[in-house]
């Protein structure tokens, strides 16, 4: 499974990794994903969603 929100879309982002004597070397950034049980048109569906996602309230929570 691919390291995406599903709500947002915001997915793994590259950059350097800096040594102590500022060497770079490539490294990738995750984004803060959770498995959550949400309810997609009155189902409920576990699906894969960022944290800055659950907290603006953009995933609606299925009990």
């Amino acid at each position: 499974m691919a390291k995406k929100c599903q709500v947002c879309g915001k997915k793994t982002s590259f950059g350097n990794q800096r040594s102590h004597a500022n060497k770079a070397s490539r490294r990738r950034f995750f984004p803060n994903l959770k498995k959550v049980n949400a309810l997609i048109d009155g189902v409920k569906r576990k699906i894969l969603v960022c944290t800055a996602c659950i907290k603006a309230g953009k995933v609606q929570k299925a009990a």
